[in-house]
């Protein structure tokens, strides 16, 4: 019991102890609290003179880390417009299959319909014309543990505060 005793007051004698403050270590560099990721929109009309793909220049420079997430407005209920992650799939009541794509380097992407068994020639223009796409370059550090279905969550991780026109960049 006494050996029990002498170590309790031994233990709190070490973490009782405090040395001297060590001295301020060198101050930071300024600058942002990280990087912000890069967000624009592209309305697109899809057809066979464009190969129902448009590929566009980001008009600067990503580093091959970063992620390239593309959404692509889906549907609109009371003013509400509801965005999906893509590739989007849309299943025909006759059995078709169209799915919206996309595909990107450091350099470009490309946003693209695919169908294994519909003719994209005969697609109706509410799949083709004026579709609304949302392109975000995210840096790999920000994409941990996001949703990146939800796009309000990837705005918020990456410290996006508007989307720009890809005409205006």
């Amino acid at each position: 019991m006494k050996h029990i005793i002498a170590l309790f007051c031994l233990a709190l004698v070490f973490t009782a102890c405090e040395g001297d403050q060590g001295p301020t270590g060198p101050p930071g560099q300024d600058g942002l609290d990280g990087e912000v990721g890069a967000a624009f929109e592209i309305e697109v009309d899809f057809n066979a003179a464009n190969n129902y793909t448009i590929s566009q220049f980001y008009g600067f420079d990503i580093v091959p880390s970063d992620a390239v997430l593309v959404y692509i407005s889906w549907e609109t209920i009371d003013g509400q417009e509801y965005w999906r992650l893509v590739p989007q799939t849309h299943y025909f009541e006759n059995g078709g299959i169209l799915t919206y794509n996309y595909d990107f380097t450091d350099e470009d992407f490309a946003i693209f319909l695919t169908s294994p068994n519909v003719d994209l020639n005969t697609l109706d223009n509410e799949f083709t014309q004026n579709q609304l796409f949302r392109v975000v370059i995210v840096p790999a550090d920000y994409i941990g543990g996001v949703d990146t279905s939800n796009l309000d969550a990837v705005i918020e991780a990456s410290k996006i505060e508007s989307f720009e026109s890809l005409e205006t960049m």
